[in-house]
C-alpha cells in the first residue's frame, strides 16, 4: 500500500472540514499549502427554502374589460389593460400603487377589451418584458399597441408553456397557450403565479377548447385563486377545468349590466356548488389580494349575491365579447335580430365552412356569417363542419 503523505492527509481533512460545514477562512493559507475556497452562496431558488414576500394581486375595475397588477418586494407586472378608454384609468391606479416601472406587461390577446390601455401604459411607463400572443388582429387596437411599442424600440414575444419568471422573490409559470387556434380567445396567454405557498391562475380569455389542451399538458393549475375565463363566460370554466383548478376564491372581472349578460349563470352555478367563494368587479370595485406565502386576505368579503348577467341589445343572440368588436359589417343588429326570429337557426362560417347554431357563443364575425333555417339547406352550401361546441 502506497504511503499517505503529510499533504495529503491536510488535503483530506480540508475537504472534510468543507463537506461537514465547519468553517475555513476564505483566502487563507493553511498549513502544507492548503487553501481556503469561498463557496459560490446557494440562492434561494435552488435551497427551495426561500421565505415569501408581501404579495398583492389587483384585480382593477376597468368595466367590461380585465386589468391585473401583481407586485411582489418591489417589482411588478400587469396582465391586460383594459379597453382603449381604460389606459389612463389603469396608469393613474398603477401611480396611486408606488409603481414606476413594470417587469412585465403581459397582454394575454390582441382582443380590445384586454389590450385597450396597452398604448398608454407602454408609453408612461418603463417596461422590462413585453408577452404578447401570437395571434395578429388587423384592428386600429392592436396597431395602436404595436406601434407604441415601436416608438419604445420594444419587442414583444409569446413565452412557451413551461416557462418559468420571477418577480422578487415570487415567480409565474407559462400554461398556454399550447397550439396555435382560429379563435383569438383560445391564442390567452395563461400563467399561475406562485408567492410561497399562495398560487393564482389566469387564463385570459381562454375558452373550452384551449382548457381542455391545458389539462392535456398535464401542468398544475391548481390555485388558491381563479381568475375566471373570459369574464365568467359559459365558453370557458368547464367543469374539468374548474375540478383541476379547485379554487378557493373566483374573481370575475366584468361590468356592471354588461350586455353579454357575463357572468353566466352556468359559471356560477359551477362556482357554487363546488363551494368557491366568488368576488366580482361589477359588484364590488377594485379587489385586492395580500398574500405573504401562506394566507391570502382581502379587501372585501365575498360577493354574496350570485346573480348572474343578462344579454341585451344584439348580444341577447351570440356572445360576441371575445371578438373585442362591434358588428360594424354585414347585416345590422336589427336584421340580424329578425333573422334569428324568423327561425334562421343555423349560422355558417364562411372563412372556414364551420356550421354552428345560432345560439353558438363561437360565431364568426358578423361579414363572415351566412344564415340558414335548416340544417340540410347549410350542409347543401358546403356548411358541413359542426361546431365541436354547440353540435349542430
Amino acid at each position: 500500500m502506497k504511503k499517505i503523505t503529510k499533504i495529503r492527509l491536510c488535503r483530506l481533512f480540508a475537504i472534510l472540514l468543507v463537506l461537514t460545514g465547519t468553517a475555513l477562512l476564505p483566502g487563507a493559507v493553511y498549513r502544507d499549502g492548503v487553501t481556503a475556497v469561498q463557496a459560490a452562496p446557494v440562492s434561494p431558488a435552488e435551497d427551495g427554502e426561500a421565505d415569501a414576500s408581501e404579495a398583492q394581486v389587483h384585480f382593477i375595475d376597468v368595466g367590461q374589460g380585465d386589468a391585473t397588477l401583481i407586485t411582489c418586494g418591489g417589482h411588478a407586472m400587469l396582465i391586460d389593460a383594459g379597453e382603449n378608454d381604460k389606459g389612463t384609468a389603469v396608469q393613474l391606479y398603477l401611480k396611486k400603487q408606488g409603481v414606476d416601472r413594470l417587469d412585465y406587461l403581459v397582454l394575454t390577446h390582441p382582443d380590445a377589451d384586454h389590450i385597450g390601455g396597452a398604448d398608454v401604459i407602454l408609453t408612461k411607463f418603463t417596461v422590462g418584458k413585453v408577452f404578447m400572443a401570437d395571434y395578429e388582429k388587423d384592428n386600429r387596437t392592436y396597431r395602436e399597441v404595436i406601434q407604441a411599442l415601436a416608438d419604445r424600440k420594444m419587442k414583444w414575444s409569446t413565452p412557451a408553456p413551461g416557462q418559468s419568471y420571477s418577480l422578487g422573490t415570487a415567480k409565474f409559470t407559462i400554461v398556454a397557450p399550447c397550439g396555435s387556434y382560429e379563435d383569438p380567445n383560445n391564442s390567452s396567454i395563461a400563467l399561475v403565479f406562485e408567492n410561497g405557498e399562495n398560487r393564482f391562475l389566469f387564463t385570459g380569455d381562454a375558452e373550452a377548447e384551449a382548457e381542455q389542451d391545458i389539462l392535456a399538458g398535464k401542468r398544475s393549475i391548481q390555485a388558491d385563486v381563479y381568475k375566471a375565463g373570459h369574464h365568467g363566460s359559459d365558453t370557458a370554466s368547464s367543469v374539468a377545468f374548474l375540478t383541476a383548478v379547485d379554487p378557493v376564491w373566483a374573481v370575475i372581472s366584468c361590468g356592471e349590466g354588461n350586455s353579454y349578460g357575463h357572468p353566466h349563470a352556468e359559471v356560477l352555478n359551477h362556482l357554487r356548488s363546488m363551494g368557491v367563494k366568488v368576488f366580482r368587479t361589477d359588484e364590488q370595485g377594485s379587489i385586492v389580494a395580500e398574500s405573504d406565502g401562506k394566507t391570502i386576505t382581502w379587501n372585501c368579503a365575498p360577493s354574496q349575491t350570485w346573480q348572474s348577467g343578462e344579454r341585451t341589445g344584439s348580444a341577447a343572440q351570440p356572445d360576441n365579447s371575445k371578438s373585442g368588436q362591434k358588428n360594424t359589417a354585414g347585416i345590422s343588429a336589427g336584421k340580424q335580430a329578425a333573422a334569428l326570429q324568423t327561425k334562421q337557426e343555423y349560422i355558417g362560417n364562411k372563412r372556414n365552412g364551420k356550421l354552428h347554431r345560432a345560439s353558438c357563443d363561437k360565431l364568426p364575425q358578423e361579414e363572415n356569417r351566412a344564415y340558414f333555417t335548416a340544417r340540410e339547406d347549410a350542409v347543401k352550401a358546403g356548411y358541413d363542419d359542426p361546431c365541436k361546441l354547440c353540435k349542430p
